[in-house]
């Protein structure tokens, strides 16, 4: 009965008719972010079958190789960027008409959170997109080409080399620090900071109206700069407090929300969707 009533949200959403069973569509969800998505049984593709938006890849640049884990211990051969992100999202485009979701029309972020030297990890990252620069959003000379796929470099960020790029496949993460500088978001297309660092609230009775004031506020001054806005360390243990704090980055218009609950998110968010549909 849930995954039946879970279905039906998602067609409310849609506008639409039962999807066929021999071609599922599914819901793509604006505010859906996979933390850590390589941790996933299937790493991008149960991330894609859930509807999420945008996804995020670590990589350590081990023996010419960008490879993708949490920890460089767990680096392995073989499990890279371009076979377990570039290569099924250029097929995926393809098949898609040249879109990740063909009836969505934004980009699909996939985020890069650098592990290893900084410079030289970018360097091969930079070169590894080259070979997927159909399907990215690419920036030259400070004018913006939109893709299907909108890549944005985390972790350890080399700024200046950035910076130098004539053209670039790739945008910059900016830090809450970031806001205020001037930045242009043909550079710095998102800003990302840790929720524990800037709120003392984790969802545990109602938000402090100082909190929630500084939330907002933060969000308006980023969105008036043409930047995204994402915090990660959110809580993600299941239970109300959770869903606390989504209601309120939700209200907020926080653009990315951070979650290694694939389903959980999911349904929240549909849910939500449809609860306000139901109420307009």
């Amino acid at each position: 009965m849930r995954r039946l009533l879970l279905l039906f949200f998602a067609v409310v959403v849609a506008g639409g008719a039962l999807p066929a069973a021999a071609a599922p569509w599914v819901q793509p969800l604006e505010h859906a972010h996979a933390h850590n998505d390589y941790e996933h049984d299937r790493p991008l593709a149960d991330a894609l079958d859930h509807g999420f938006t945008s996804v995020e890849a670590d990589v350590w640049l081990v023996d010419g190789e960008l490879r993708v884990a949490h920890d460089l211990v767990d680096a392995r051969p073989g499990r890279t960027l371009t076979s377990l992100y570039l290569k099924p999202l250029a097929e995926r485009v393809h098949a898609g008409g040249g879109r990740v979701y063909p009836r969505w029309r934004e980009s699909f972020q996939l985020l890069i959170d650098i592990k290893s030297d900084g410079p030289s990890t970018y360097r091969a990252v930079d070169a590894a997109l080259r070979e997927f620069r159909f399907m990215l959003t690419q920036w030259t000379n400070g004018h913006e080409r939109s893709g299907a796929v909108e890549v944005v470099i985390s972790g350890n960020r080399p700024r200046a080399d950035m910076l130098a790029q004539r053209s670039r496949l790739a945008g910059y993460d900016g830090r809450l620090a970031d806001l205020g500088t001037g930045t242009p978001a043909g550079f710095m297309p998102l800003v990302s900071d840790n929720w524990s660092n800037v709120f003392m609230w984790q969802g545990v009775g109602p938000m402090p109206a100082a909190e929630r004031a500084k939330l907002h506020g933060i969000v308006a001054q980023a969105h008036e700069a043409g930047y995204r806005i994402r915090f990660w360390a959110t809580p993600d243990t299941p239970g109300a407090a959770r869903e606390a704090v989504w209601r309120e980055l939700l209200a907020a218009a926080v653009d990315h929300i951070n979650t290694d609950d694939l389903a959980g998110l999911r349904e929240f968010l549909l849910v939500n969707d449809a609860a306000e549909r139901a109420a307009a």
